[in-house]
This record gives structure tokens, C-alpha cells and sequence, in this order.
């Protein structure tokens, strides 16, 4: 189950570092252009500490994957992360509308790999909270 963690630990680690091209690549700079001060600021900031909270977990899930199977403390970590990537996964296929991704070949391929990619997470933690 380790290996697990740190597997997932690096792609935790790697999707954070993934958000900093996401103003470029969703183009913000005009996208974000009719929204005020505030909230134009706040999705900045915000999208900011998503990947910083991310790459921290990954750096948990990296560096202390056999505290978190092993210790009880641990394993109370692991169930509040198994719920957190619970709900980012029902997020993913409840929240997001398919017109983001029915049709388009890349975006139905993202789409796709992040399902499997929460699901990997929500069962590895889970897995580890009732073991």
C-alpha cells in the first residue's frame, strides 16, 4: 500500500506544479478581464493555494507514506483525505458539466484520467482507513 502513496504522492505533487500554467492556458488574462477586482484576485489566489494544498498532500503521501498506514494518527489523516478526494471525485462527475468534455478528444482524455485519478486516491485511502 505504500507504493501506493508515494505513486500517488508524486502525481499529487506533479499536478500542482501543473496549475501554473493554468492562466496561460485557460487564457485568464481575458477570460478573467469582466470580472471585478475582487473576484478576478480571489480565482488568482484561490487557484494558488489549491496547488499549494496539493503539493503539500503529495509531499505527505511522499514523505510519511508508512506513518500514514501505520500510525493511528496517520490513519486519521488518511480518512479525511479519503473523504476529501471522495467528494473531489463526486465533484468531477456531478459538478462539472459533460459540455466541458463530450466531443473533444483532449478534454474527454483529461476528463477520463482524472476520474480514474480521484478514484485511485478515494480507494487507496479508503482502503487504508478500514484496513
Amino acid at each position: 500500500m505504500e507504493i501506493h502513496l508515494k505513486i500517488i504522492g508524486y502525481m499529487l505533487i506533479t499536478l500542482a506544479l501543473v496549475h501554473a500554467i493554468f492562466p496561460k492556458y485557460f487564457h485568464w488574462k481575458e477570460e478573467l478581464k469582466s470580472l471585478s477586482l475582487m473576484n478576478r484576485q480571489m480565482m488568482i489566489v484561490h487557484t494558488f493555494f489549491i496547488a499549494l494544498t496539493v503539493f503539500l498532500m503529495g509531499c505527505v503521501f511522499v514523505i510519511e507514506s508508512n506513518d500514514l498506514i501505520e500510525t493511528n494518527f496517520g490513519k486519521k489523516i488518511t480518512l479525511g483525505l479519503a473523504i476529501f478526494w471522495s467528494i473531489r471525485l463526486i465533484m468531477q462527475l456531478f459538478v462539472y458539466s459533460p459540455k466541458l468534455w463530450r466531443g473533444k478528444k483532449f478534454e474527454t482524455i483529461v476528463h477520463v484520467f482524472f476520474t480514474c485519478f480521484w478514484v485511485y486516491i478515494s480507494t487507496v485511502t479508503w482502503v487504508i482507513w478500514f484496513k
